[in-house]
């Protein structure tokens, strides 16, 4: 027996409030009834995503029903990064976590801009010491958070299994490695799951209007914007979604609030944007300038997308990025096709114009003519890619629906899970510590200066001093201003027994880089060694100038002044040891010494 005509009109209604069970037993039929008109009058992805949303509003109702699901998410994640928690310190890991005097201290909560990465560093470490596998730990756990809200998500957008399929690739994909994986890409995974908490809690409000989960929105953009001052952008994204899919007239004071919070964030970042490029040009020796953004964006846009396709080639340093003008043609020819599809899809499906969208606005801030990012790295690019796997997981159900068969989808699922799960399982085992990163990142840029000078350093510390000097020469070639690696040089020079070379290339690079008080304080050792006390003098106190909080520089200032005679400028310096470190054990001993 059919529905009446009432008993229709109100399955309509009860169904947004209701689940279908329960729409069914109030109106007195059957749900398979129920379930099948439903189905003929809106089709299948409309009922899906109105039944969704029913269980959404009910409390726990969308746990229980996709608790399957979030298990197997959780399941990919744990899967794939498992084997990275046995991994070192590595990079930046061992300046600002390993290495770091100040980290046990409550001033390194202080010493910079604040920042919540830093609350996390600083708390892991008062709980756990120095054990890299609970710093990597939280970045895992970020990512699985974020796994889980792309799930949630996307249920507002797509229906079921579309936010499965894009949920599960971006688990599982090698080309976020380095956001999670490495402990100091953090930031970016840390950023990205408040930024998807904001974005999810807009989209309840939107639903319910419900004023708590606007500010919820508001206050998960603020914090994210404490991980990482990177996602300024976020308030673009809130108004191209107003404007293809929601309803800017009554909603834009609302989106005008995202815009404010983020123009006083940029403004306060005005002064660190200029010591970026400074420091950019004085640490890193990029070279003084502005970028093309015709050669710039096109090359980065279609290198991520490679990467995201294809990734095979992931490196630490992107440096193969110098072409010919065919290839840059070619890579032209791509960047507007993308665009092209992405302008179809406004037409077509402005969901999809929404994502493809969302994958451009998040690189925005490293695609600017100015120096202050690399033109390529996979962490710029975390949260980004989830706008291409949208893509990747509507298209995934789409050869389901034209073979007529669900199975197929699935299958193609699991098979491109597997394919990826490999790669990023593998990709681990590149940052198990600092040899095995630089020798894979040697395979893929073997034009990168920072990478040959990284291999030194490697070969150096294996006692291959020969190898380590050929490394440094061919990272000084490739990048003639480069002073860490003329300063690395010297030291395996010093190593050597070979001084004439270390000073001259200790002077070298003081030349490139004054600031490199490591260089002042070991052309010291050598004059010191070679009796040349006064000018052991000058070099220490040019390196105190620099780095006047250093304990040890003001020990060997004391040591050099005993030698010169100078004893109360001696005990001068090693009351400044004891001022900065009242426990300096060494400095009490000479002061207690008479020699």
């Amino acid at each position: 027996m059919g529905l009446t005509k009432k008993q229709k009109e109100q399955l309509k209604k009860t169904i947004k409030t209701l689940s279908l069970k329960e729409a069914a037993e109030k109106l007195g039929i059957e749900p398979k009834q129920a379930k099948t008109y439903l189905l003929k009058i809106w089709g299948k992805e409309k009922y899906q995503k109105i039944v969704e949303k029913t269980e959404q509003k009910k409390d726990g109702g969308w746990l229980i029903a996709h608790w399957r699901a979030l298990a197997f998410l959780a399941f990919l994640v744990l899967a794939v990064y498992l084997n990275s928690l046995g991994n070192d310190f590595v990079s930046d890991d061992i300046a600002t976590i390993k290495d770091n005097p100040l980290i046990d201290q409550f001033s390194y909560l202080t010493s910079s801009r604040f920042n919540l990465r830093s609350t996390i560093i600083f708390f892991t470490h008062k709980l756990f010491g120095l054990n890299p596998a609970f710093f990597r730990l939280s970045n895992i756990l970020f990512h699985l958070g974020s796994v889980w809200l792309i799930y949630y998500l996307l249920g507002f957008f797509f229906a079921t299994p579309i936010p499965l399929f894009t949920a599960g690739v971006f688990a599982v994909h090698p080309i976020l490695t380095e956001g999670v994986s490495w402990i100091s890409g953090g930031p970016y995974s840390n950023s990205a799951f408040f930024i998807l908490l904001s974005l999810a809690s807009y989209l309840v409000w939107k639903n319910n209007l419900k004023k708590q989960f606007y500010l919820a929105s508001l206050f998960s953009f603020i914090i994210a914007l404490l991980f990482s001052e990177k996602v300024f952008w976020f308030p673009a994204v809130i108004l191209l979604y107003e404007i293809l899919l929601g309803n800017l007239k009554t909603t834009w004071p609302k989106v005008l609030l995202y815009f404010a919070v983020s123009g006083l964030w940029l403004f306060s970042l005005m002064g660190p944007v200029g010591s970026r490029i400074v420091s950019l040009e004085t640490s890193y020796y990029q070279e003084p300038g502005t970028d093309n953004l015709l050669i710039k964006i096109p090359t980065a846009i279609t290198s991520y997308l490679g990467l995201i396709f294809w990734p095979k080639n992931l490196a630490f340093y992107h440096s193969e990025l110098n072409f010919g003008q065919a290839e840059y043609l070619l890579r032209l020819g791509g960047f507007w096709l993308f665009l092209a599809l992405i302008g179809y899809f406004y037409k077509k499906d402005r969901r999809l114009f929404f994502w493809l969208s969302f994958f451009l606005i998040t690189l925005s801030p490293t695609l600017t003519p100015l120096r202050i990012a690399w033109t390529v790295a996979e962490r710029y690019v975390y949260l980004g890619a989830l706008g291409v796997f949208v893509l990747i997981g509507l298209g995934i159900q789409k050869i389901g629906e034209i073979a007529k068969n669900q199975k197929i989808a699935y299958l193609i699922f699991a098979l491109i899970i597997l394919c990826l799960s490999t790669r990023t399982i593998i990709r681990n085992l590149d940052w198990r510590n600092q040899d095995t990163l630089w020798l894979a990142t040697a395979k893929t840029s073997p034009s990168s200066s920072q990478n040959h000078n990284n291999l030194g350093d490697l070969y150096g510390r294996r006692g291959e001093y020969e190898k380590a000097v050929e490394e440094f020469k061919i990272a000084i070639k490739l990048k003639p201003n480069y002073a860490d690696a003329y300063h690395n040089l010297a030291n395996t020079y010093y190593q050597m027994g070979k001084d004439d070379l270390a000073l001259e290339n200790y002077q070298k690079a003081l030349e490139f880089n004054p600031n490199l008080w490591q260089s002042h304080q070991n052309l010291a050792a050598i004059y010191f060694n070679q009796g040349k006390g006064q000018q052991a003098k000058e070099e220490l106190e040019k390196a105190i100038v620099i780095d006047s909080q250093n304990v040890n520089l003001y020990i060997n200032l004391a040591i050099v002044y005993r030698k010169l005679g100078e004893k109360e400028k001696a005990s001068q310096a090693l009351q400044q040891t004891l001022t900065l470190d009242p426990q300096n054990q060494k400095a009490k001993q000479l002061l207690l010494s008479p020699e």
